[in-house]
C-alpha cells in the first residue's frame, strides 16, 4: 500500500511541477510576443501561444478577477506560481503523512 501510495504523490508532484513550468512558458511566451520577437504567422509559433494560452487561462482566471494588471504588468501567474508551490511543499507532505497514518 505504501508503494501505490508513494506513486500517487510522486504523480501529483510532477503534475504540479508541471503546470509551473507552463506557467513560466507562457509568461516568456507572451513576452516574446508582446516584443515582437516571436512571429505569431508562423503556424508553430501560433498553435505553441495558443496551446500555452488555453492551458493556463482557467488556471490564472480566478487571479484576474480579483487582481487586475499593474502599470500593464499582469502578476497572476507569478501568484499561481506561489500557491502551486506552497501546496507543492506544504499542503502534499502533510496529506501523505496523514494518508500513510490512517492507511497502515
Amino acid at each position: 500500500m505504501a508503494a501505490l501510495l508513494n506513486f500517487v504523490f510522486l504523480i501529483l508532484h510532477l503534475l504540479l511541477q508541471a503546470v509551473i513550468w507552463v506557467v513560466i512558458a507562457n509568461a516568456i511566451m507572451s513576452w516574446l510576443v508582446a516584443f515582437d520577437v516571436v512571429n505569431m504567422r508562423n503556424r508553430f509559433a501560433n498553435q505553441a501561444v495558443r496551446f500555452l494560452d488555453a492551458v493556463t487561462r482557467p488556471l490564472l482566471r480566478p487571479f484576474r478577477r480579483v487582481i487586475p494588471p499593474l502599470g500593464g504588468v499582469d502578476i497572476t501567474p507569478v501568484l499561481l506560481i506561489i500557491l502551486v508551490e506552497a501546496v507543492d511543499q506544504a499542503l502534499l507532505p502533510a496529506a501523505y503523512e496523514w494518508l500513510a497514518l490512517h492507511l497502515a
